[in-house]
């Protein structure tokens, strides 16, 4: 039985499907997605451009993108829908003092060691190595 207003008889269609129909727009909704190199990524560059308070934009520019797409390809990388070329992840790192292992990390424990690694000197990073080594006895480092 249709209840419609004079004005809206010609909307018939549509209510007739809203009805029938509840499911309409599920083929839009994103299926969960487990963790892959590509979130890893994303979650690693914001977290390191968060740290330095860096917008998108302005990381983006200094990597040498373009000004007026710097923004939406940063936030692309960051939200995993797009992933960067090495290169272009080799100059984030080196623009963020890190090491490109840093953004491909999947343990948050191994990445926080990558990132203070990065900042020492060379002299204590052969300290950090060696005392490493003796103090887990592995001949194999």
């Amino acid at each position: 039985m249709w209840l419609l207003h004079p004005l809206h008889a010609t909307c018939r269609f549509y209510v007739f499907r809203r009805e029938t129909s509840t499911k309409t727009y599920d083929y839009r909704r994103m299926s969960a997605r487990s963790p892959s190199s590509r979130t890893i990524f994303g979650k690693r560059l914001r977290q390191a451009r968060q740290q330095r308070e860096w917008a998108q934009d302005e990381l983006g520019v200094m990597a040498g993108l373009e000004e007026s797409s710097s923004s939406a390809r940063i936030s692309r990388y960051e939200s995993g829908i797009h992933e960067p070329p090495f290169q272009f992840v080799e100059t984030v790192a080196k623009l963020m003092n890190v090491s490109p292992a840093y953004f491909y990390c999947p343990d948050d424990r191994l990445a926080e060691l990558i990132l203070i690694y990065s900042t020492l000197s060379e002299t204590k990073r052969q300290t950090f190595h060696h005392s490493i080594k003796c103090q887990f006895g592995n001949d194999s480092l």
